[in-house]
């Protein structure tokens, strides 16, 4: 199967965008797709219990560094994603992102350019851009 670009994407997007033409459409419909996301990651815990969230503060000491900060800091999740919860959240993941290229086609923005843009930005502040 051949993957195709962003750029291939973008555009298959403006070709299949009939209802939804309106920006104001396209940002309700964004808004309601990322509220579906996470929905399913929530479906995957409470109703189906393939993973688990065992939250709790993250201890962050000054002297560490950003390689030990990767192996030392949890990411709160135990156990895997089944294969339903696995296909439900792509399915959810790829409907945010049909409705995020819309928004950049509307926009007129590239979403090759957002993406190289966050990566130089990533590249540039390094350990400073973490969230």
């Amino acid at each position: 199967m051949n993957t195709p670009t962003l750029e291939q994407f973008q555009q298959q997007v403006s070709e299949l965008l009939l209802r939804h033409r309106s920006l104001l459409d396209v940002l309700s419909k964004y808004g309601q797709s990322g509220a579906s996301v996470n929905r399913a990651v929530a479906k995957s815990v409470t109703e189906c219990g393939c993973i688990e969230l065992n939250a709790r503060k993250q201890e962050f000491p000054d002297d560490i560094n950003s390689e030990q900060a990767r192996t030392k800091l949890q990411h709160h999740i135990n156990g895997e994603l089944c294969e339903h919860c696995r296909d439900a959240i792509k399915n959810e993941l790829g409907r945010n992102l049909f409705y995020m290229s819309a928004m950049c086609n509307l926009l007129g923005i590239e979403l090759d350019d957002v993406i190289a843009h966050e990566s130089d930005k990533c590249s540039t502040l390094g350990i400073f851009n973490f969230t």
